[in-house]
């Protein structure tokens, strides 16, 4: 009889999946920064230092922040025991498996496990049927009440199990129907699935299924994706092109008995390879290698030349490929057994996992945090500069009219109003330069709207015919993105101009009327520029030979048509939305300091006037004003105690994963250009 490992009556969490506390200290990380920011936020609020542009600046990093998730993507095709491997690493805790994962019983359509806490724990399926009708899996997603659903209860896991296995349903249908399905290709009959003696064919009975389950590592941020085989990859666009270029990583899974198959490398060099994918090979049923007159060192050995040969076949270093066994692995952790789990191999995969995921998941949301940070303190800074210096020009007057007569002090207030009616005659400058700006940005946005991608699909879509199956279609598809990228470019030098505009008009104000008007920098177009080149390279796969021969199915090509567009508009509209956000963040700092300026010339003049009715008005007024500087500078004391708090945190980042190297040291830098430590001076 087994024995129990002595270490686990000391160490509950012996046999826990390293995932868990990386998880949980990112995890709680995020939610660390998420409070720094809150009080940061509110007390340049509260201040009235963030205008309305920084403030919805600082709710979408928060936003960010709560609902960062941490996506990976099973690949394989069908019998590599991926289910398995997803139920040993994440759901061992559950005390039995929650995916299906016995023979005969195989995953037929891609899973979506993760938790929001706004839905209720559910199992939603979305229909084959649904594909006859071409909408994509993103449009789908916002119908759900087309979807078959199952309401689960978190406190019963066998509940659980039992319903997921609804996944694993097939239907039968006659070729013509898998035909209309886009599951059956007369041209293509290799992918296509055994004809039965009736006549008929096995589909799924499923699209796509989405499990919304308040799991421990769902609910800090897991997502988990299972995708079955090659031809439920090839069958939905929307798979390759949105949901496995989103993941983090993806663990590639192939059989240690079989290796890499001609099906298993067309999944690899079709969807994973080369795609700028974190990924990780995994060979799985490394128990089944094992040979009983054989010795240990020979096992080991046939092992290793297993994992050469895949590394050479896929072309990747060694050290990315992981031999498993994942059924001894859930065996072990359902039992206790630390030495068998250690037997498993899997303690390795999940080492692989947790230093690679999960410090660059913290490098980047901490580099985010940081820019956000930084943008939101320099706002701030440039507000309480321009209130600090209009209340040195007041104690300046105001210490000026000490035994001064009331005749010097009515002279002041003549030359307050003056100054103010000089000062109003900025107003016909600023609507000037509104309109010049409105014109340009309108101009701008023009290159960066919906319009733009309609006008390219439509172009192609002329030059292609109906049928995307065409000698000329991967250069048409090449002349599309070349004049979207183009007209990226064109929105970025507009942007260049637009800033240098603004440059120039900012420095005349500043100049004559006292403004202190700094312009940001221009949002970055080039990553936009990036991202359309990498759709580029996703799509141009479609138009190989091997893969164009699938164009011809109707509902397949019109669903690679609207993925095409809906990610191509989101690219756009997204751009747009940066471009808007900074040129409302430089129109609403022009407005704020001209309201600031107005208030400052009014309080002037009121207190002049308020000093001509009482004698003791002028040390009173005075004391006010200076009472209201040190405010000010308690206030950038306080506004850089916060953003060091929330800084100093992103940089640390959580003090249970692997630290990382290279990192610079932490310096605040006021947008005039002063260091933390000085920001009285």
């Amino acid at each position: 009889m087994k024995t129990r490992d002595p270490a686990l009556d000391t160490d509950p969490t012996a046999l826990q999946p390293m995932l868990v506390p990386g998880l949980d200290a990112l995890t709680d990380w995020r939610l660390a920064l998420e409070r720094d920011l809150d009080a940061l936020t509110r007390f340049l609020v509260e201040g009235e230092l963030l205008s309305s542009a920084a403030l919805q600046s600082a709710q979408s990093l928060r936003q960010r922040l709560a609902t960062d998730k941490l996506v990976v993507a099973f690949v394989a095709e069908f019998s590599r025991g991926k289910s398995e491997l997803i139920n040993a690493i994440f759901f061992a805790d559950a005390g039995q498996r929650v995916l299906p994962a016995t023979p005969g019983r195989t995953t037929m359509c891609p899973v979506e496990l993760s938790w929001d806490e706004q839905e209720l724990p559910t199992l939603d399926l979305l229909p084959i049927d649904t594909r006859r009708e071409g909408s994509s899996l993103a449009e789908w997603r916002r119908q759900r009440e087309r979807w078959h659903r199952v309401q689960l209860d978190p406190s019963d896991m066998a509940a659980l199990s039992r319903a997921v296995v609804e996944v694993t349903a097939t239907r039968q249908v006659s070729i013509d129907q898998a035909r209309a399905l886009g599951l059956w290709s007369d041209e293509i009959g290799a992918d296509n699935p055994p004809v039965a003696a009736n006549g008929q064919v096995e589909v799924p009975a499923w699209r796509h299924a989405i499990i919304n389950f308040p799991h421990p590592l769902l609910q800090r941020g897991l997502v988990v994706v299972d995708t079955p085989g090659l031809n439920a990859i090839g069958a939905e666009p929307e798979l390759t092109l949105g949901l496995l270029p989103s993941a983090h990583a993806a663990l590639f899974v192939l059989g240690a008995d079989t290796g890499v198959t001609r099906s298993d490398l067309d999944v690899w060099t079709q969807h994973l390879g080369g795609q700028g994918l974190s990924c990780f090979v995994v060979l799985n049923k490394v128990d089944t290698l094992a040979d009983p007159l054989a010795t240990e060192q020979d096992r080991e050995a046939a092992i290793e030349r297993q994992c050469v040969t895949t590394a050479e076949t896929l072309h990747i270093e060694r050290d990315r490929v992981f031999p498993v066994s994942a059924r001894m692995a859930l065996t072990a952790r359902l039992e206790g057994d630390a030495d068998r789990l250690s037997a498993s191999r899997l303690p390795a995969l999940e080492a692989a996992l947790t230093q690679s995921l999960l410090p660059q998941r913290q490098r980047l949301l901490g580099k985010t945090v940081i820019g956000g940070v930084q943008s939101l303190l320099e706002h701030a800074t440039r507000r309480l500069r321009d209130q600090r210096r209009h209340n040195a020009e007041q104690m300046l007057e105001l210490r000026g009219l000490r035994g001064k007569s009331q005749g010097r002090v009515n002279q002041m207030l003549t030359r307050v109003r003056a100054d103010t009616a000089e000062f109003e005659r900025c107003t016909a400058r600023l609507s000037a330069l509104r309109a010049v700006h409105a014109r340009m940005l309108r101009g701008t946005l023009r290159s960066l709207s919906s319009e733009r991608v309609r006008e390219a699909v439509h172009a192609l879509q002329q030059t292609l015919g109906s049928s995307w199956f065409n000698l000329r279609a991967r250069a048409a598809f090449g002349e599309l993105c070349q004049r979207l990228v183009a007209h990226i470019d064109k929105a970025a030098h507009d942007c260049t101009e637009i800033g240098q505009m603004l440059e120039a008009s900012f420095h005349q104000l500043n100049a004559e009327f006292g403004f202190s008007l700094a312009l940001e920098p221009a949002p970055d177009l080039a990553a936009f520029r990036e991202e359309l080149q990498l759709i580029e390279r996703g799509y141009a796969r479609y138009f190989g030979v091997t893969r164009i021969v699938r164009m011809t199915q109707d509902g397949f090509n019109e669903q690679l048509q609207r993925m095409l567009v809906s990610k191509l508009r989101t690219v756009f509209e997204t751009a747009q939305g940066e471009v808007e956000a900074w040129n409302q963040a430089a129109s609403s700092m022009i407005d704020s300091q001209y309201r600031e300026r107005r208030r400052s010339f009014k309080r002037r003049a009121e207190a002049l006037e308020r000093i001509l009715q009482a004698t003791g008005e002028l040390e009173r007024r005075l004391a006010e004003v200076e009472a209201q500087d040190q405010r000010l500078l308690a206030q950038v004391d306080q506004a850089y105690d916060l953003g060091t708090a929330v800084r100093q945190r992103a940089e640390r980042g959580p003090a249970a994963l692997p630290s990382a190297t290279g990192r610079s040291p932490l310096t605040l830098v006021r947008s005039d250009g002063a260091m933390a430590p000085s920001r009285r001076a």
